[in-house]
């Protein structure tokens, strides 16, 4: 479980788009929010794209070179 704050993030997706979320969502046992929290680190783990981790320096939030 989580012991940092978390934030909001809202925005609008097309209603297909909402379902497939939800299918992939449902067919791991996930939540909505979840998944999409899981599909941006795969995306980001991907593409060298950095995510802060509690606790350490804001710095590191750079594309990793390649």
């Amino acid at each position: 479980m989580a012991t940092t704050k978390t934030t909001t993030l809202t925005f609008r997706i097309e209603p297909g788009l909402k379902d497939a979320v939800r299918a992939a969502a449902e067919l791991e046992h996930r939540s909505i929010a979840n998944m999409i929290e899981i599909m941006i680190r795969d995306y980001c783990g991907r593409v060298g794209v950095s995510i802060q981790e509690p606790g350490f320096p804001a710095n590191n939030l750079k594309r990793k070179a390649k």
